[in-house]
């Protein structure tokens, strides 16, 4: 009970920039640390070859798609149990939390029981070449079993983070990732299992994240799940889909985006696929940085938020924007100084360092509008603003992204493949401007 008053006090009264760098730190290093996984793989399968390098970039718009369901039920059960707990309506939090990693259970055996029975044709479908495509059906076969897995740890991780207790979400997702890093070698090279090590590796790690995540909903007040809170109600489903369908655009648009790069790509080759995936991969970690900083200040203003307490809730934003412009404005400086040494870490292959080194900078340079794109998305979720939110989710990797993929390369070729996230990161960043304010205008 003390921990339970510890949390809405420190929340809803403490300094802002405390709060938020408090709560931020754990999710910080908690995306980091799934973003380096994830690289691990891109990393250490680089090792083999480029067709396995471009397989792993391929499989990845799937991860997408298994991310977005899982943040779907996460924070659409999240945004609501934060307004909750902060108007101090404890219950209906409780019930929220197992209804919503039940159905994030059911959502990842969906994906798995499909994704296996339509093995070939999912993989040529993202945009595998006939190089590429028995690559491509070992490591999405092998991953696809850790799917309910994967969907109900990162549920579990984010309702823990908007109960204000991102530091045990932290353990449960930063132990597993670790642990797919420390097996990816001894898979790959040790038992000499290649690609399909890799992916063994990964499911092994998200078996490990899911049950330690499950143990640490019995500590530090956080809401245990018990299946008789399990809830079929109308009204929960409604406010999971309020706030949980711009992560789940976000997300999933995502994934369509790196199909039609993929695809885009492909028409220059296999080292195409692998320097884009690479530089994908690169600037996800930078980006995930940006998210972990955004998650911290997610639970900051539900409670706040809930408690009306708006002015708060402005001055939290504006800070968590101007400390993420500041940290991209930096990395893209020094990225495009590297830009090739990045791209020659993960892979020596002239023609992909060529394409990459290029995509690289042309993201680097628009990469520094995406906070306030990333949080004001994040923003207009947490208060329930579902329409605007949703809007803002599509923009970066749909609204703009899709069409701009069907027309820059048809007019500058490689250069429009590589191009086509910095165009559609001006767009997104001059539509977020106006949404924010009629956003923070209701809020007077």
């Amino acid at each position: 009970m003390e921990q339970r008053r510890d949390n809405y006090a420190f929340l809803t009264e403490g300094p802002v920039h405390r709060v938020i760098g408090t709560m931020a730190v754990p999710t910080i290093i908690s995306m980091l640390v799934i973003s380096l996984y994830n690289m691990a793989d891109t990393f250490f399968v680089g090792r083999i070859d480029t067709q396995s390098t471009a397989a792993i970039g391929i499989v990845f718009s799937v991860m997408f798609l298994v991310q977005a369901i899982s943040f779907f039920f996460g924070n659409g059960s999240g945004n609501y149990i934060s307004r909750e707990l902060g108007a101090k309506r404890r219950r209906n939090a409780e019930v929220m939390a197992t209804t919503g990693f039940v159905y994030a259970l059911a959502g990842g055996l969906l994906i798995l029981i499909v994704g296996e029975l339509f093995l070939t044709p999912l993989s040529r479908w993202l945009g595998s070449t006939p190089t590429i495509l028995p690559y491509t059906r070992t490591y999405l076969g092998i991953t696809l079993l850790g799917t309910p897995l994967v969907t109900g740890a990162f549920t579990l991780n984010n309702q823990m983070r908007f109960q204000g207790n991102a530091i045990y979400a932290m353990r449960g997702i930063a132990t597993g990732a670790i642990l797919n890093v420390a097996l990816d070698p001894l898979f790959i090279f040790v038992f000499n299992m290649g690609i399909a090590g890799a992916a063994v590796a990964t499911v092994i790690g998200q078996a490990v994240s899911f049950v330690i995540l499950l143990r640490m909903t019995h500590r530090g007040g956080s809401i245990r799940i018990r299946l008789q809170n399990f809830s079929p109600s109308k009204v929960y489903i409604q406010e999971i889909m309020a706030g949980g369908t711009p992560s789940l655009s976000r997300q999933g648009l995502s994934s369509l985006a790196t199909v039609m790069l993929n695809y885009g790509a492909g028409a220059y080759g296999d080292a195409a696929i692998a320097g884009m995936s690479v530089v994908n991969r690169f600037t996800m970690i930078l980006l995930a940085a940006v998210i972990g900083f955004g998650q911290g200040f997610q639970p900051f203003c539900g409670f706040c938020y809930g408690a009306r307490l708006y002015e708060r809730v402005k001055d939290g934003f504006w800070y968590a924007v101007r400390v993420s412009t500041l940290f991209l404005l930096v990395c893209s400086v020094i990225g495009w100084i590297f830009s090739d040494h990045i791209i020659v870490l993960f892979r020596r292959d002239p023609a992909v360092v060529a394409v990459g080194t290029v995509a690289l900078k042309w993201q680097l340079a628009s990469l520094p509008l995406t906070g306030l794109i990333i949080l004001g998305n994040m923003f207009t979720q947490t208060i329930r603003k579902t329409i605007r939110a949703n809007i803002l989710a599509a923009a970066r990797s749909g609204l703009f992204f899709i069409p701009l993929m069907m027309i820059l390369p048809n007019t500058f070729g490689l250069m429009g493949v590589e191009m086509c996230q910095t165009v559609s990161d001006v767009l997104a960043f001059s539509l977020t401007l106006p949404i924010l304010h009629s956003a923070f205008r209701e809020m007077r």
